[in-house]
């Protein structure tokens, strides 16, 4: 299996109803084929949250997430989610769901539900004068060419285009005066989504693990090639606050509010090209490295 497009990410995304547990309802979930076999975060929390939203009525809208990556995913073996219904309010569904292999958890979420509701309205604004996506290279064009299973895994195998703003950090370090702890991309699915939109913001889930890390290692001069580096997130909390289509470009800008004990901290916003903030998300992430730049 392998999802280099938007049907790819459906597959992903339709898992199978494996009955009801003692208090948990089950669901089976597979993984696409990746380098070293380990499977990608963003996956299980984006598969999360599908198993989730299969348990709350249909206009009830996954609105916050916040999860613990325990484990590693061997993505050779089939991941059971067990869902276990925590509230249903007159407006709010709470639900607490376990990503397991072998019996253990790789990951932990509690996700909240909520039917649309009108309210106040305001948002940080989205940055000016940034270049459009078109014009900037896709992950093909920067890393087609590298003969190394990671990068024609980037270049070929993910279901969103991802457009880096600032030089990537692929296979080199920024430049002394580009190291600061910013980072931004556009980004869309390849091929058109459903209109459903517990499926587009599951899709989100999926994407916003994508770079979001890159602000920590950009300010200190460091790319993913670096030597002996050992990269991994810890724990991830998203919240949305307006519809969104993936399948749309959508601007993702993230920063590091701080970098110690071997961890740092991301930071991202993400805006439609209409200007709208339609999610948030911070995460910590493990970042190894044999000695300190």
């Amino acid at each position: 299996m392998r999802i280099g497009d938007s049907e790819g990410l459906l597959q992903l995304l339709d898992l199978a109803n494996d009955g009801a547990r003692t208090d948990e309802h089950v669901f089976l979930g597979t993984s696409p084929e990746q380098p070293h076999q380990r499977v990608f975060g963003g996956q299980v929390l984006a598969q999360s949250v599908v198993a989730a939203a299969k348990t709350v009525d249909s206009e009830r809208l996954v609105h916050s997430l916040h999860a613990y990556f325990l484990r590693a995913g061997d993505a050779t073996k089939p991941i059971t989610f067990g869902v276990q219904e925590l509230r249903d309010g007159r407006s709010f569904s709470a639900r607490r769901v376990h990503a397991y292999q072998d019996g253990r958890p790789i990951l932990s979420m509690i996700a909240s539900f909520q039917v649309e509701a009108d309210g106040l309205e305001h948002f940080a604004p989205m940055p000016e004068g940034l270049p459009d996506p078109e014009s900037l290279p896709t992950t093909a064009d920067l890393l087609g060419k590298v003969d190394h299973p990671a990068a024609q895994d980037w270049a070929f195998n993910r279901p969103f285009d991802v457009r880096h703003i600032e030089e990537p950090i692929y296979v080199g370090a920024p430049a002394p005066g580009a190291r600061t702890a910013t980072n931004a991309v556009w980004l869309k699915t390849f091929g058109p989504m459903p209109d459903d939109e517990s499926l587009q913001r599951a899709a989100l889930a999926y994407a916003s693990d994508y770079t979001l890390l890159e602000s920590v290692l950009r300010r200190h001069g460091v790319s993913w090639v670096t030597p002996g580096m050992n990269v991994a997130s810890l724990d991830h909390a998203m919240w949305w606050h307006r519809r969104v289509r993936v399948d749309e470009w959508l601007l993702y800008v993230q920063e590091s509010t701080s970098a110690s004990g071997a961890r740092g901290m991301g930071q991202g916003r993400f805006y439609n090209r209409d200007g709208l903030l339609v999610a948030t998300v911070a995460q910590e992430g493990m970042v190894r490295l044999p000695r300190i730049p």
